[in-house]
């Protein structure tokens, strides 16, 4: 199975370099047919991870996932599944 990694850690202060790099990531797999997007926000605050979330959440950016995983075994880490 492919998989996509984004990790968070070097522009976590930067907003609009986030919503960026989110896109990317999304339209990427979604170009590619990529299955498993794993996002590392980290563990800190969760400030971070909530902005993610809030990022997914987005209707149009919903519509190109199938579904939404956090790590119930490492907090600073999220899974997109897509189905194509």
């Amino acid at each position: 199975m492919a998989k996509l990694k984004l990790d968070l850690h070097d522009i976590y202060n930067r907003g609009d370099q986030i919503d960026a790099e989110l896109n990317r990531i999304v339209r990427e797999a979604v170009e590619k047919k990529i299955e498993l997007v794993e996002i590392i926000p980290g563990k800190g605050s969760g400030q971070l991870k909530k902005k993610v979330l809030r990022f997914l959440d987005q209707k149009h950016i919903r519509a190109l996932y199938h579904r939404v995983e956090k790590d119930d075994k490492n907090f600073g880490r999220i899974f997109i599944h897509f189905r194509h």
